[in-house]
């Protein structure tokens, strides 16, 4: 696979976001392994940029280890600080969701959602309120503005009969 080509701005925001990051993958004094590339591989399927430590003196060793994870997974580096390297590759097409785009989750109850409620001031003066209100999935919002359930709570049969 040839590496990803990055623009010196986005680099840059790149660069600014692995700031906080953690490494997620450590490589240790003997080298990188297939079990490394694997485990790096699942790590930028996940979060599209990493950060992974090299345990070993020599920098150009390093450097050369960047290089061989970027041509074999299709990454782009951001960056090698030290023992750091920070790596980059966008997620498949087929995992990111656009942001219109619903899920199966979403299609068959649309749980959580917020709903806007305007409550009327009690005098002419003054401003209605605008209130957002988080319904869960067992809740409709009544005529009245109040939050309902859509079923009645189930109750024991021992607690009902007791009086």
């Amino acid at each position: 696979m040839t590496p990803l080509e990055l623009t010196p701005p986005f680099r840059s925001s790149l660069r600014a976001q692995a700031h906080g990051l953690k490494p997620v993958v450590m490589i240790g004094e003997q080298g990188l392994n297939p079990a490394n590339l694997a485990e790096i591989d699942v790590a930028l399927k996940a979060h599209e940029l990493i950060k992974v430590r090299v345990f070993g003196d020599d920098a150009a060793a390093r450097l050369a280890m960047q290089h061989t994870i970027c041509d074999t997974l299709g990454a782009a580096p951001v960056q090698a600080i030290g023992k750091l390297l920070v790596l980059y590759r966008p997620r498949p097409k087929e995992t990111r969701q656009a942001p219109g785009e619903e899920t199966l989750v979403a299609k068959r109850g649309k749980s959580p959602r917020t709903v806007k409620v305007v409550v009327p001031a009690s005098s002419p003066t003054h401003r209605a309120k605008v209130k957002r209100i988080t319904l869960l999935g067992n809740q409709r919002l009544s005529a009245t503005g109040k939050v309902k359930r859509a079923k009645p709570r189930q109750t024991s049969v021992k607690k009902s009969s007791r009086g």
